[in-house]
């Protein structure tokens, strides 16, 4: 138990503090608690649970793990929840175009509960892609003292004697639609795949992001790799809810552990790991919430420069149970320390700094799912930046698991003006070997929503077409598509980039080794077309939340984001 917090600077004085609080506090009496108790520091325990999929199917009973330390620390916790659009339910139709925004509206709806109220830290709980960064996003934001921690992986399915995840079943709709699977055998299949609770399995968004909460210090170490099924998790709840009270004592701040260093730091794991594109969507936006200048560029130079040596799927072998069983993120951590890649310096939810932490551990590289980072799978990172007359402001693609020669791609291309155009064609094979596949309109702003593709390219996948066409959009793609697959190409087709320009047949480059891509086009026959170019897409969300989230994103490259950030920030919510 922490030594008896001061609360005369804490926000929470402001509804439990003196005469003039007695109708707020009667509130508080009336839902059981005790003088001791409203007196004590506040501490919002934020939930995305809900049923809408196994991946936040447990955090209801893992928050009250975290209540019981936030208890038995000296706090007082208030629990709540907020929304999440889950991925895997959203993919492939218009559901998508609300994932992102949800990740927005997470961040909003937890700042506004912790404003209205006044809580002085806050523990948040999240479980599928969009609710791990928009939960950190609202710590920064409010830069309150913070931890964060997972609600874990599903375990992999098993079909005849292999594990299988939710990735095999998107890619089998592709093999069904090409007569290589039948009706039974799909069947089957989407009944084994997903065995129980808890996230994606495999190294796409949402294992992605827990890693970066962990090297980012937002997360104690360790926390985010046991499965949600496992009853270990409840420790880590508990320990999480302790951790918060001392962070209060010492008044150590979500700013003060993301810095510039930590977000490094990230960015490194998700390379080392192969993981997804999305986090160069997602770790800008977290910088933005603290005010670093830090965009997809930076996101992808330090990929270019860190090792690949976690054999995960989905360019790899192994999911996130067999990644935990091996000793998880603080091995990974510690191998990217030996070559000397990590700011040790960095403060954590621990209170103590990264390298304190990572002295702590005696694991090390099992050399199968783990490999020793002096001897990696590939010498860069499985993600690589990409620029050039086709994306001045950049693009992205996953090239783990891929070869050197597979890097590169030049072909004609075949445009599409939405997902279900390119999907169709795909169903249909209405499209050839050697082909760009190209889906514009599909960005944050011209969606809208920036859906992810992963219904055409799973199925592009599924007919054994992965490697023979190359696709670019300035959507999305979910952390479970492979191929060579270029996304968050920008300037969007909406805001007028050159990808809004592209006609059938145009010849297109993608490098991925010298980080290029291209349409052979001179300057001005692309100034010609964007003349005569008849402006954006109209859509039908002419009202909504949706409509609200288009008219105020900005571009991919510094995290699609809806609002000024911390450089524009006139007061902070903790010295209020």
């Amino acid at each position: 138990m922490t030594a008896r917090i001061d609360k005369s600077r804490l926000p929470s004085r402001h509804v439990t503090e003196g005469p003039a609080r007695a109708p707020h506090r009667s509130y508080f009496y009336a839902m059981g608690l005790t003088e001791e108790e409203i007196h004590q520091p506040w501490v919002g325990v934020a939930t995305c649970w809900n049923e809408a999929a196994p991946c936040n199917i447990t955090l209801n009973r893992q928050a009250q793990a975290v209540k019981a330390g936030v208890k038995a620390a000296g706090g007082t916790p208030r629990e709540f929840t907020t929304i999440t659009v889950t991925d895997g339910i959203a993919m492939g139709h218009e559901g998508m175009r609300s994932s992102l925004a949800s990740r927005d509206a997470i961040a909003d709806t937890v700042e506004l509960t912790m404003r209205g109220h006044c809580y002085d830290a806050l523990v948040g709980l999240a479980g599928c892609d969009k609710s791990l960064p928009g939960m950190m996003m609202a710590m920064v934001r409010l830069n309150v003292p913070s931890v964060f921690i997972y609600g874990g992986s599903i375990l992999p399915g098993r079909l005849h004697g292999e594990d299988v995840t939710v990735q095999d079943v998107f890619e089998a709709v592709g093999k069904h639609q090409a007569g290589n699977l039948s009706d039974a055998e799909l069947a089957i299949l989407e009944r084994v795949a997903c065995p129980g609770a808890g996230a994606c399995g495999a190294q796409y968004t949402a294992n992605t992001m827990a890693c970066v909460s962990e090297a980012m210090g937002l997360a104690l170490l360790n926390s985010s790799g046991a499965p949600a099924p496992y009853e270990s998790r409840d420790h880590y709840g508990r320990t999480s809810g302790e951790a918060v009270l001392r962070l209060i004592e010492k008044n150590i701040r979500a700013r003060d552990i993301v810095t510039r260093k930590s977000l490094e730091n990230a960015a490194r794991i998700v390379a080392c790991t192969g993981g997804s594109t999305n986090a160069a969507l997602h770790l800008p936006a977290i910088a933005h919430e603290a005010g670093i200048d830090f965009d997809l560029f930076d996101v992808t130079d330090i990929m270019r420069d860190t090792p690949y040596f976690c054999d995960l799927r989905p360019g790899g072998k192994y999911v996130a149970k067999d990644l935990y069983e091996v000793g998880g993120v603080p091995v990974v951590l510690k191998e990217l320390r030996k070559l000397g890649l990590l700011h040790e310096d960095c403060i954590t939810a621990s209170c103590r700094t990264l390298g304190e932490e990572l002295d702590d551990i005696r694991g090390d590289a099992d050399g199968r799912v783990i490999y020793p980072a002096a001897t990696p799978l590939t010498a860069t990172g499985g993600v690589v930046g990409l620029r050039g007359n086709l994306a001045p402001d950049g693009a992205i693609v996953k090239v783990a698991g891929m070869t050197e020669e597979e890097q590169v791609f030049t072909g004609p291309a075949r445009v599409f003006e939405s997902e279900e155009e390119a999907f169709e064609a795909v169903r249909a094979r209405a499209y050839e070997a050697g082909e760009v596949i190209v889906i514009r309109n599909e960005g944050p702003a011209g969606g809208p929503g920036m859906r992810e593709m992963l219904a055409t390219t799973a199925a592009i996948s599924g007919q054994g077409m992965g490697k023979k066409v190359a696709l670019i959009t300035d959507g999305r793609f979910s952390g479970a598509t492979r191929g060579f697959c270029v996304g968050h190409v920008g300037p969007e087709a909406a805001h007028g980039g050159p990808i809004a320009l592209l006609r059938n047949g145009d010849l297109v480059t993608i490098d991925a080794i010298k980080g290029e891509i291209s349409v052979a086009l001179g300057d001005g026959e692309l100034a010609t077309r964007h003349v005569a170019w008849s402006g954006p897409r109209p859509t039908q969300y002419a009202t909504g939340a949706i409509w609200k989230f288009a008219k105020l994103v900005g571009g991919a490259r510094w995290g699609a984001v809806t609002h000024p950030g911390a450089k524009a920030e006139k007061h902070i919510y903790m010295d209020q």
